[in-house]
């Protein structure tokens, strides 16, 4: 155990003679070892587990100095760490290297030779990082079964579809869904491309130039769970650009979460009612009792604002820095990483509960498309199609028909076709068969059921995407399981390495 001298921030180094000042030590420190402890004490550890791995493999430490090693830090849980500014100065590091060092049997003057707090810290946030993306992958996951699987149950449901907040054709929920699970697997193969992309090892860049012993840096990516290692070593300890394309990816995946949000809180208005929610998810006014609100909609949209706030700071944290290891990129820049993903982990939580209690008013949705002129494009089509109207001519005259429709109060399921065809003669293009084209045109049903294209809302295209989608999701999931595997498998060598297990899984 190291007492007197050595037990002074002397002994750490030799360029300062005293410990952090108090306002530095609660403000800044204090703080952001606590958050290490909690966060990222288990990738220290690994870490420092596989520099033990490779002292032995250099012949730098014997295997009983290994073991004796490797078993300290395998020990190691957040209680008997503590942030001091006389013995550690308030780095996690420090207490991580000045606990091992207090409780081996000998001292071992070899360990730890050679090494950097900057390759460390940035090793072990980016094990953290990539561990939030594994997390949220399987979060984004369950919110896009919990959609495909309302999807399937509401695909043959009428219902408005909008453009330009105008009622413009029949489409269901089912079909609206689909395309949620579609942004899910968009996003998740867009995570996945981001995952692989940072998913290289900074461990042997040493402080910016690289080290003195030839550590193997392929060998320690494995056995940390990378896929190889960062090829330049500046690049490992100056960048922090996978916070930025991290929440860049949040942000993006929040702004098309807020849209749909905001969808639904058009149809859950009383001018609407298409939709539901159990009371349970619901809120009322304090002063008008008559009311049913949905607030839950309304968290999720504004929360979905600080992804994009929150990316915004990682962006401006580095942004006209020098490329180079700074306190302010690796601590401040990615000061609100966490509380990013934490924001994405709170409204995937919120919105599978609103698709789990969501609730489609078929009556109220029917006759939302009952009432209005649905099918002014499909009469067009059938125009061309079957009376050989020019286009443009046919946009024209269903337009008329429309127009003229509303103007005498006409309901649109009872077409009239006396109506159309005098239309048509005023256009100079009579018509064969004025009833044959309207037929079916503002039929709801008739007119869901008459587009034919592949991912269109026809019921059965509809089920179809939600099929293939099924698959996808099949293939991305044996996708993320690879890596987590990758990760679980090299802490596992790692662990029988040092003697500390028989390398199988438990």
């Amino acid at each position: 155990m190291l007492t007197g001298p050595a037990a002074q921030p002397g002994a750490l180094t030799g360029r300062i003679t005293g410990g952090p000042a108090a306002v530095l030590h609660d403000e800044v420190l204090a703080p952001q070892f606590q958050y290490e402890l909690t966060h990222l004490l288990p990738r220290y550890v690994a870490i420092e587990k596989v520099l033990v791995v490779e002292y032995l493999r250099l012949g730098v430490l014997d295997e009983d100095d290994a073991r004796s090693v490797g078993a300290l830090l395998h020990a190691i849980g957040p209680e008997l760490l503590a942030a001091d500014r006389a013995t550690n100065m308030s780095d996690i590091a420090f207490a991580l290297e000045r606990h091992v060092e207090e409780h081996l049997p000998r001292s071992v003057p070899r360990w730890h030779v050679d090494r950097s707090r900057n390759d460390l810290q940035a090793c072990a946030q980016l094990m953290f990082g990539r561990a939030q993306l594994l997390d949220l992958a399987g979060r984004l996951r369950d919110f896009g079964r919990t959609a495909r699987q309302l999807a399937g149950a509401t695909r043959e449901l009428p219902m408005p579809g909008y453009t330009h907040f105008q009622a413009a054709q029949v489409i269901t929920p089912g079909f609206y869904l689909a395309a949620v699970s579609e942004q899910v697997q968009h996003t998740l193969r867009r995570l996945l491309a981001t995952y692989d992309g940072i998913d290289a090892c900074p461990l042997g860049a040493g402080a910016m130039s690289g080290q003195h012993l030839p550590w193997d840096r392929e060998r320690m990516a494995r056995l940390l769970g990378f896929p190889r290692s960062q090829p330049v070593a500046l690049t490992a300890v100056a960048s922090r650009g996978w916070v930025v394309e991290l929440t860049a990816e949040l942000s993006m995946l929040g702004v098309a979460l807020s849209r749909f949000a905001t969808d639904l809180l058009t149809w859950g208005g009383s001018e609407h009612g298409f939709i539901d929610l159990p009371d349970e998810l619901s809120g009322i006014s304090s002063a008008m009792p008559q009311k049913k609100n949905f607030p839950v909609l309304e968290r999720i949209r504004g929360r979905t604002a600080h992804l994009t706030a929150y990316h915004l700071d990682a962006v401006l944290g580095q942004r006209n820095t020098p490329y180079a290891n700074l306190v302010e990129v690796s601590k401040e820049a990615g000061a609100n990483l966490l509380a990013a993903c934490d924001t994405l982990r709170s409204v995937l939580r919120l919105f599978t509960a609103v698709l789990t209690g969501l609730t489609f008013r078929a009556d109220r949705m029917r006759a939302a498309c009952e009432r209005e002129f649905l099918g002014g494009f499909t009469l067009a089509t059938a125009l061309t199609l079957n009376e050989g109207v020019p286009w443009r001519r046919a946009q024209v005259m269903a337009g008329r028909y429309v127009v003229a429709a509303v103007a005498a109060g006409l309901d649109p399921t009872r077409p009239d076709a006396a109506l159309l065809g005098r239309i048509a003669a005023e256009c100079d293009h009579p018509l064969d068969d004025p009833a044959a084209a309207l037929a079916e045109v503002f039929d709801v049903d008739g007119a869901l059921r008459g587009m034919r294209s592949a991912g269109s809302a026809h019921p059965d295209a509809v089920a179809a995407v939600l099929a293939e989608q099924e698959r996808e999701d099949d293939r991305l999931n044996a996708q993320w399981a690879a890596r987590s595997e990758r990760v679980a498998c090299g802490a596992q060598e790692t662990d029988a390495l040092l003697g500390l297990s028989d390398g199988t899984a438990g």
